[in-house]
């Protein structure tokens, strides 16, 4: 991997010669910008304002623009002379736990290399020693013209250096959050964690960008001159009318894409139906002209409907049985009663 930066690492009394590699790339697909009538390409030429020419770029050069409009030249001469002592050091500042660092601070990573065979003791040192104290280095480096913020940890066994944002380049999230007073109910959080459960983890190295892949298709049938392949209409989502119901389709849908409705139905989810209690006096009117019935307190009222009725088909098989019983213990003691009668008779 070619170096963007050379330098050293600043420890203390320790200078540690490294190299600054990116970490990351990105495999997007850029487009080029055309004139739509003859596909010719466009193109941005640099040209003075004043002479109305282009220049090339060894004619070009660094100004800072005041308020006023005015333009003062800054050359690289002025910059190699900047009085601060970063400018070819990344100087470590502070030694902090990781969780300390907002994650709306990191920015671009970098590989540290070792600079040669010198650098592979200190280097070495440096990476155990954050190993085995569980932090990170905090480190201030000059890069492109400004000085910055970088974290350092341990990755593998290189050392990777993370810019950060400096503090009060963080905005802070003033009127994001919904303005309304918005009360959530325990049952709600419950099935919030039962889907957070049910959808579980996932490894990170399995996803990968769709949508890359799709414009790769679209991008190689164009070239065979093919039509480009047609996307599934997308869903169209509806008003949540009863976010109870929108959570319990949720964990059950989650449980059948990953094969867990047969543990459910054993008895292993912690998960159950839970049942509303609906006001009699709410009308279609007050739902938006909808209907809306929790999915739990219909099953519960099936289930009982249904064991109401089986009780009362028992009941009713059971007098049936009795009355049946009654009348025939009726007729054999009448027709006992009427040989008794006959059988005296006889005798007198």
């Amino acid at each position: 991997m070619r170096s963007i930066w050379n330098g050293a690492i600043s420890f203390g009394l320790v200078s540690i010669p490294i190299k600054l590699v990116n970490a990351t790339e990105s495999h997007a697909i850029s487009f080029r910008q055309i004139h739509t009538e003859d596909g010719g390409r466009i193109r941005y030429r640099k040209v003075c304002e004043l002479e109305d020419r282009e220049v090339g770029q060894d004619e070009i050069g660094k100004a800072y623009e005041d308020a006023d409009g005015s333009i003062i030249p800054i050359t690289d001469d002025d910059l190699s002379h900047l009085p601060i002592p970063t400018a070819r050091t990344i100087e470590i500042v502070a030694f902090v736990p990781e969780e300390r660092i907002d994650p709306l601070q990191m920015g671009s990573a970098y590989y540290l290399a070792a600079g040669g065979a010198p650098a592979a003791k200190p280097y070495t040192l440096l990476r155990e020693a954050l190993k085995r104290s569980n932090r990170v280095a905090i480190a201030k480096y000059a890069l492109r013209g400004r000085e910055r913020l970088g974290m350092l940890r341990v990755v593998g066994d290189a050392i990777a250096m993370h810019g950060l944002l400096w503090p009060d380049e963080v905005r802070a999230p003033e009127g994001v959050a919904p303005d309304a007073k918005v009360t959530v109910r325990d049952q709600e959080l419950d099935l919030a964690d039962a889907l957070m459960d049910t959808l579980g983890e996932i490894d990170l190295d399995d996803l990968h960008d769709e949508y890359r892949e799709a414009l790769e298709e679209v991008i190689a049938a164009k070239a065979a001159g093919e039509a480009p392949p047609e996307s599934p209409e997308p869903a169209r989502a509806g008003k949540v009318l009863d976010l109870m119901a929108a959570l319990e389709n949720s964990v059950r849908a989650a449980r059948e894409s990953r094969g867990e409705e047969e543990k459910a139905a054993a008895g292993e989810a912690d998960v159950r139906s839970l049942r509303r209690k609906t006001p009699s006096s709410r009308t279609p009117k007050e739902t938006g002209g909808k209907k809306s019935t929790s999915t739990a307190a219909g099953k519960t009222a099936a289930k009982k409907t249904a064991a109401a009725k089986k009780t009362a088909s028992e009941r009713t098989a059971k007098k049936t049985e009795a009355g049946t019983t009654a009348k025939s213990t009726a007729k054999k003691t009448a027709k006992s009663t009427a040989k008794k009668t006959a059988s005296r008779r006889r005798s007198a």
